[in-house]
């Protein structure tokens, strides 16, 4: 049986949102999905649209989002549509609106950099080594059944975020002599959500293609969007 998929995306070009959603474009097509693109949020805010996608995916990061569309997007989500994303894309979008926020369960707030004195001025002055554990409750997770604890460098995200999230997959950061904060702590990296009658996937690995090439991340993400679908 067919199904149908939104890809939104757009916002900041760092994150490359075009690449990265062409690269999910193969395995939704293999899996029946009938995909439609859109570059902004505007087709939230039509419901007939809205009420036939069984899944979101959503790369759109920071940028804005209007009344009547995020009104659409939780309606549609509460309904049953599933919503799933990564990196900025999802857990860094739409900062102004907390409605938007309460929906996702966890927004990004920082991404601690390399020392000081290795600071270029580019975006790998937040690539970082650290690791993604697999909580043990997760174990026989749909999205992380088979997958063991990896480490990555990339942005490792600070992610603040509420008691309603389901988290598969955290992270730990750290407390250097450069840093400010007073220990190392602990912050979801994969998670899902119950939302009304629909389901929410995030995944915070994901900053640029190079990461969801990642045979662990693309595994996650995959796996995340297929739950996460009606």
């Amino acid at each position: 049986m067919t199904k149908t998929a939104l890809i939104v995306r757009g916002g900041w070009d760092g994150h490359q949102p075009v690449e990265a959603t062409e690269m999910f474009l193969p395995f939704l097509q293999a899996n029946d999905y009938q995909v439609a693109i859109h570059e902004s949020p505007e087709v939230y805010a039509d419901a007939a649209t809205m009420e036939s996608a069984d899944l979101i995916v959503q790369c759109m990061t920071m940028s804005t989002i209007e009344k009547e569309q995020l009104e659409g997007l939780r309606t549609a989500v509460a309904a049953g549509t599933g919503l799933a994303g990564w990196h900025g894309g999802i857990a860094d979008s739409y900062r102004a609106s907390d409605g938007y926020l309460q929906l996702i369960g966890g927004q990004f707030a920082h991404h601690p950099a390399v020392h000081p004195d290795e600071r270029t001025g580019e975006q790998s002055d937040y690539y970082t080594p650290h690791r993604i554990d697999i909580v043990p409750e997760a174990a026989d997770h749909p999205i992380t059944a088979g997958i063991e604890s990896f480490d990555l460098v990339t942005e490792q995200y600070w992610v603040l975020h509420d008691q309603l999230i389901d988290v598969l997959a955290t992270t730990t950061l750290p407390k250097r002599d450069f840093d400010d904060w007073e220990k190392p702590h602990v912050n979801p990296a994969i998670w899902t959500r119950r939302w009304g009658q629909g389901r929410v996937f995030v995944s915070t690995p994901g900053h640029r293609v190079e990461v969801l090439e990642h045979p662990n991340v693309r595994t996650m993400i995959e796996r995340g969007m297929l739950w996460a679908s009606r």
